[in-house]
């Protein structure tokens, strides 16, 4: 019988991965924080200026 080489490299792989987010995901969070407070402040200037 031959065993799988890359059977055994799996699980290390899937546990090194398992508690990390990818990089991707951590810019697309940092860029809808901004986008959401630039919006927000956007309303709040808008209030501001709409009850003078």
């Amino acid at each position: 019988m031959v065993e799988n080489p890359t059977a055994g490299d799996k699980p290390a792989r899937v546990k090194n991965e398992e508690g990390k987010f990818p990089k991707g995901i951590w810019i697309r969070l940092f860029a809808y924080l901004v986008a959401g407070h630039v919006f927000a402040g956007f309303l709040y200037l808008l209030f501001e200026v709409g009850a003078k």
